[in-house]
């Protein structure tokens, strides 16, 4: 039997997923790629049923999909990600999944450092589920509120990913730091010029009714000469078929899913990028990733009129901020985009500017790697 001295677990960083996909952009191409890029032993436990894989020096280890509803995820799924967990021989494991904190529980009581990720405010976020009725949601979301006082003061740390949730989480583990998901720089910047982009706007994403598919189709209905380039997954099948029989869907391109690759080119051939949300509680206090990609290619950020989304769209100047809930502003604002090609040039430049100088994982990924070698000493 090979044994492994501490030196050598002690660089070895596990993280765990149950629900995220093996190339999920905060998990695996920022938190793993870094730690891996800084010399860590780095695995990812997934559940996608892909199998197996070493990929930019990070080691992927599925554990198999169920595809039974969320209460086998929940429980076998769970079960499963947590003795791949145990087969793996380190001092400290990186959780990012709330349902994944009773194992991260089990894993301190076993003696390792354990930190959780808190991807979002997740008792807000059982608010919005829409196939939970309304008082099922409230109780629900009450009892884990409970539930996560009493037991996340035991991890060694909490990363938050945004100064709200951070907020929360002090008065229940002083030791929680705000690791925002904020763009890799160079990762879809745009070298060419204005004058070779086409008449069209962006969307990119999940698409859903509370992530405003219905308003931003609808606002297509008072635009000229533009498309949406359409890029994500529907995740409610009846909202599908009631936008595709809207009038503004003839102007809409159904890109489906994209690679990172093909993001960067839907990117670099439009004038503007869509974030008009909702205002559900899990919503007006997120820092949503795609207002942040969309300065990072350059182009101007049309986003909902939340106070903290107006504050880093003014003070950038890279956007317009509009009624989410009112399609004729949202059609306004991407006229406005198209009509005024140089004022949106500069938008654009100046959201590339906020993020090299203030919104980039450059500086996110310092929080991260202090955080890790002061669990690690």
């Amino acid at each position: 039997m090979i044994r492994l001295d501490a030196k050598m677990i002690q660089n070895k960083i596990v993280h765990l997923t149950s629900v995220h996909a093996r190339y999920d952009t905060r998990v695996f191409i920022k938190m793993c790629g870094s730690l891996a890029s800084y010399g860590y032993d780095v695995y990812l436990v997934v559940a996608d049923g892909l199998g197996d894989e070493i990929k930019n020096n990070v080691k992927i280890l599925d554990v198999g999909k169920i595809s039974k509803g969320r209460l086998q995820r929940v429980t076998k799924t769970v079960i499963k990600v947590y003795e791949q967990a145990k087969n793996i021989e380190a001092s400290l494991y990186h959780i990012h999944d709330p349902e994944l904190i009773p194992i991260g529980i089990k894993l301190k009581k076993a003696g390792k450092r354990v930190i959780f990720d808190a991807h979002e405010d997740f008792p807000k976020q059982l608010l919005s589920k829409a196939y939970l009725n309304a008082f099922i949601r409230k109780v629900l979301s009450g009892l884990f509120a409970i539930y996560e006082s009493q037991v996340c003061h035991k991890f060694d740390a909490i990363v938050a990913a945004t100064p709200s949730i951070q907020e929360k989480f002090l008065s229940i583990n002083p030791n929680t730091v705000v690791v925002n998901n904020y763009p890799l720089i160079d990762e879809l910047t745009n070298k060419g010029g204005w004058s070779k982009k086409q008449n069209r706007i962006t969307y990119i994403g999940a698409i859903a009714e509370r992530r405003g598919i219905k308003e931003i189709v609808t606002a297509m209905e008072y635009t000229h000469d533009v498309k949406l380039n359409l890029a994500g997954i529907f995740g409610e099948k009846d909202v599908e078929r009631g936008v595709k029989n809207q009038p503004g869907w003839l102007k809409v391109n159904e890109e489906g899913f994209l690679d990172r690759s093909e993001v960067k080119k839907l990117l670099a051939m439009s004038q503007a990028g869509l974030v008009t949300l909702h205002p559900i509680a899990s919503y007006i206090d997120a820092l949503p990733v795609k207002m942040f990609e969309y300065m990072a290619a350059s182009i101007p950020v049309i986003s909902s009129d939340f106070p903290l989304w107006v504050s880093i769209i003014e003070s950038s100047q890279c956007g317009l901020c509009v009624n989410p809930l009112d399609p004729k502003a949202i059609g306004k604002a991407i006229q406005y985009i198209i009509d005024h090609p140089h004022e949106s040039e500069k938008m654009g430049m100046n959201g590339r500017r906020a993020v090299e100088e203030k919104y980039n994982w450059s500086i996110e990924e310092k929080k991260l790697l202090s955080l890790y070698e002061n669990l690690l000493q």
